[in-house]
């Protein structure tokens, strides 16, 4: 007998103002009459928060940016077992909306009364436990997408580029950087790094910063100021930020942000969160669907 499906899904606890003003953002879908926070299913080859992202502003219009990872919910269906990853988030922008068959009504309530109108129980301690979180500045830690061999390459191996599915890659990150609202872009000046980067910043207008330290050649020689570069950066970086490397820098990049060496695939994100203070606060790692 096969294994069901496992449906996955994604979702935020969206919020807006402070103190007493804090309100959150919950929906009604006529065709089950309850009021839930708002989530979806995936799509193929789609990353979880760009879901997440997706879902909230194709159901009420609101344009959010991820901060922490929140307990998911999981439960039984008919067709399998379905997971919800849910994101506490925050509003950045507004698209049209108007109700609709899935959904009819979209509300902005004070947080006692949004946890008494919320249909289910596990929604409701995912809501408790967003309030237990404090705001994030996520940095994104990208290993370059997948470049042509070295023995393919006859240039200086700087300005070795992207092959075709390292292209795709590039362009499939552009999703996954705006869920965070990256703002910044950093990188190692070699071409598959920038080139990694400069899809997102042509989309946003954004121009990808490069050092050489970043670099193989310099960065695997001189760790211990690749080290001291990412720590700066990571306690004084003020808007979310994707930082590129290469596999052979990677773990002076790592104990820069205090994680310890770890492989990762070409393309994969490693999202660090750091609160105001500059304390890391959670990491949370997406690796690639191609």
């Amino acid at each position: 007998m096969s294994k069901r499906a496992r449906i996955r899904a994604s979702g935020a606890v969206v919020f807006r103002g402070e103190g007493d003003d804090l309100q959150v953002l919950i929906i009604h879908r006529p065709k089950y009459d309850d009021w839930t926070l708002p989530k979806g299913k995936g799509k193929a080859d789609e990353l979880a928060p760009h879901t997440a992202v997706r879902e909230v502003a194709e159901e009420t219009g609101a344009v959010v940016r991820l901060g922490l990872r929140l307990p998911s919910v999981k439960y039984q269906l008919a067709k399998g077992p379905k997971t919800v990853s849910f994101w506490r988030a925050s509003v950045v922008g507004h698209l049209p909306w108007k109700p609709n068959a899935e959904v009819d009504e979209v509300l902005w309530l004070p947080v006692d009364e949004a946890m008494r109108r919320l249909t289910y129980a596990d929604e409701r301690r995912v809501v408790s436990a967003a309030l237990l979180t404090s705001h994030s500045t996520p940095l994104l830690l990208v290993r370059h997408c997948k470049a042509m061999l070295r023995k393919d390459w006859t240039g200086p191996d700087q300005e070795r580029r992207l092959t075709g599915r390292g292209r795709r890659q590039a362009h499939a990150l552009i999703p996954l950087l705006s869920a965070y609202g990256v703002e910044h872009l950093v990188s190692s000046s070699s071409t598959r790094c920038a080139d990694t980067l400069r899809p997102y910043g042509g989309v946003r207008g954004l121009p990808v910063v490069t050092h050489d330290l970043l670099t193989e050649e310099e960065g695997a020689q001189r760790p211990d100021e690749v080290t001291g570069f990412v720590s700066g950066l990571f306690h004084e970086f003020p808007v979310p930020t994707a930082l590129c490397g290469h596999r052979p820098v990677l773990p002076a990049m790592l104990e820069g942000l205090g994680l310890p060496p770890r492989p990762m695939v070409v393309s994969e994100v490693m999202v660090v969160h750091r609160d105001d203070r500059g304390e890391k606060l959670a990491v949370e790692v997406h690796k690639p669907t191609a």
